[in-house]
C-alpha cells in the first residue's frame, strides 16, 4: 500500500512545486532582472587594483605610499606605486586619463602653475579631494660656510638675502620650484639673481653636502630619510621664516608651524631653539571615477596612518576635511561626518559593502515588488481551479445533449470525462473542488440514467 501511495504524494507534490513555480516564476524573474540591473548600475564591488603616485624613493610620499598598499593588502586591494619627482608630477598624471593612475599624493600650491592655467583648471574638474594628511614643511637647508662667505658673519634671516646664491629649488615635477617661485615673487626677488638647480633629490642632498651648492629646498613631511639626515648633519642649518605668519596670509595654502625646540634629539638639543616654517599641506587627490568603495579604504587607511601625533601636529588633527583646493570626494565627506559605515564595523568589508551600496535599490524593489506580488496567490488559485472548471464545460455540454443524442452515446461520453478527472492532481487545499466535480459527474450520470429508464425519454 505504502508503495503504491509514495509515487501518488511525490507526484502530487511535484505538480504543486510546478504550480507555484509556473506562477510565480515570472514575479521572482523580474526580481533577478532588477537586482541584476542595479547591480551593474551600481557596480558596487570596487576593483581588485589600483594605481597610485607616490614620490621620490626615501620621500615621506614613497614611505607613506607603502603604508596604504599594506593596509588595503588587508582588504583584498592591490596597491601599485607608482614612483615620481613629486606632486607636481602627480598632478600632471591624474589630469592624463591615459595615465593609469588612479589616485596622488599632492601638495597645497604644486599645481598652480601659470602655464596652461585654464587647461588644468578645466581637467581639475575630474579631481576629488579626500583630504588633507599632514603638513609638508618648507625646509630651506644652508651651509653655514656659505652664509659665513656670502652674508659676510651677518645672519640669514630672509629670502632676500639669497641673491647671488646657489640654491637647489627642488626637482621639475616636484612642488617645490612652483613654491618657490611664488615666494621669491613675493620677496620681489628676481630669479636672474640667483642660481637655481633642480637636481634630484639624492644628488641635490650630494650636491650640497659637497659644497657644490649654498642651499637646498625640501617640502616634506619630516619623516623624509633626507630630512632627518640634514637636521643632524653638522655644519648644516635650517633657514627659520620669521615672516610664518606674513606667508600664511599671502597664500591660503600655506600654514605657519614651529619645529619645538629638540624635537629632533633631545638629548643633543636639536634643534636648540624653536624654528618658526612655512607649510603646504599634503592631500590625496583622485580621480571623479574611483570607485567609491576604494575611496573609503583609502580615508580609513588615511585616520589610521596620518591621525597620530607628530612634530606638527597632535594626536587626531589629521586627515580631516580643511584646507583643500578641490572639492570633496562625497564618500570622504561622510567618513569625515559619520566615520566608517556601520555594517563594515561588523561584517566583513565585501559584505558590508555590497549591502551598503544596494540597500537603497533593494528596498526600492521591495516597494514595486509588494504590490506585484498581490496577483500571485489570485493567479495561483486560478491556475489550480481552471483544471477544475475546465471539465464543467464538457459536462454541461452532456447534460444539455439529453434528449437530442442517443443516452448510450452520452454515457461512453461521461465515462471518458470521468477517467480523465480521475487523473486530475489538485492540493489538498482544493480538494473540495474536484469532489465536488465528481459529484456532479455523479448526478449527470443518475439523470442520464433516469431519462434512459423513462419509457417516454
Amino acid at each position: 500500500m505504502k508503495r503504491r501511495l509514495m509515487p501518488k504524494v511525490l507526484r502530487n507534490t511535484l505538480l504543486s512545486f510546478r504550480d507555484v513555480l509556473a506562477t510565480a516564476g515570472p514575479f521572482a524573474f523580474l526580481t533577478v532582472i532588477l537586482l541584476v540591473v542595479a547591480y551593474w548600475f551600481l557596480d558596487p564591488t570596487p576593483p581588485r587594483k589600483v594605481v597610485l603616485a607616490t614620490g621620490v624613493e626615501q620621500g615621506a610620499y614613497a614611505e607613506f605610499g607603502k603604508r596604504y598598499a599594506e593596509y588595503l593588502k588587508g582588504y583584498g586591494i592591490q596597491v601599485e606605486l607608482r614612483p615620481t619627482h613629486g606632486a607636481a608630477e602627480n598632478l600632471k598624471l591624474l589630469r592624463d586619463p591615459n595615465s593609469g593612475v588612479d589616485i596622488a599624493f599632492t601638495q597645497g600650491g604644486a599645481g598652480d602653475s601659470r602655464k596652461n592655467a585654464a587647461a588644468n583648471a578645466l581637467a581639475d574638474e575630474d579631481l576629488n579631494s579626500l583630504g588633507s594628511l599632514f603638513f609638508e614643511p618648507v625646509w630651506l637647508f644652508y651651509r653655514e660656510d656659505s652664509a659665513q662667505r656670502l652674508l659676510k658673519g651677518a645672519p640669514l634671516t630672509s629670502l632676500a638675502q639669497l641673491q647671488g646664491w646657489k640654491v637647489d629649488a627642488g626637482a621639475r615635477g616636484s612642488g617645490v620650484p612652483n613654491l618657490m617661485r611664488k615666494m621669491l615673487e613675493a620677496n620681489r626677488i628676481e630669479a636672474s639673481t640667483m642660481t637655481l638647480l633642480h637636481d634630484e633629490q639624492t644628488d641635490a642632498v650630494v650636491k650640497f653636502l659637497g659644497g657644490e651648492t649654498d642651499a637646498i629646498v625640501f617640502a616634506s613631511a619630516p619623516e623624509a630619510l633626507m630630512v632627518q639626515m640634514l637636521l643632524q648633519t653638522p655644519g648644516v642649518k635650517l633657514f627659520d621664516f620669521a615672516q610664518a605668519d606674513a606667508y600664511s596670509r599671502r597664500f591660503a595654502f600655506l600654514t605657519p608651524v614651529t619645529l619645538p625646540r629638540g624635537v629632533v634629539d633631545l638629548a643633543g638639543d636639536v634643534p636648540a631653539s624653536d624654528v618658526r616654517l612655512i607649510a603646504p599641506t599634503a592631500t590625496l587627490v583622485a580621480r571623479e571615477d574611483l570607485h567609491p568603495a576604494l575611496v573609503q579604504l583609502f580615508v580609513q587607511a588615511a585616520a589610521k596612518i596620518h591621525s597620530p601625533a607628530g612634530w606638527f601636529q597632535r594626536k587626531g588633527d589629521f586627515p580631516n576635511a580643511r584646507g583643500t583646493e578641490r572639492p570633496l570626494a562625497p564618500e570622504a565627506q561622510r567618513f569625515y561626518t559619520s566615520g566608517s559605515p556601520l555594517l563594515q564595523r561588523y561584517l566583513p568589508f565585501w559584505l558590508a559593502n555590497l549591502i551598503d551600496r544596494m540597500w537603497v535599490v533593494l528596498v526600492s524593489i521591495v516597494a514595486i515588488l509588494i504590490p506585484l506580488s498581490r496577483v500571485v496567490p489570485p493567479l495561483y488559485q486560478f491556475r489550480i481551479r481552471s483544471r477544475i472548471f475546465r471539465w464543467y464545460g464538457q459536462l454541461r455540454a452532456v447534460e444539455d445533449a439529453q434528449g437530442i443524442r442517443p443516452t448510450d452515446e452520452l454515457r461512453k461520453e461521461l465515462d471518458g470525462i470521468e477517467s480523465r478527472v480521475g487523473n486530475v492532481t489538485v492540493p489538498l487545499s482544493y480538494a473540495d473542488e474536484l469532489y465536488s466535480l465528481r459529484s456532479h459527474i455523479n448526478m449527470v450520470r443518475r439523470r442520464l440514467d433516469a431519462a434512459g429508464q423513462d419509457p417516454t425519454g
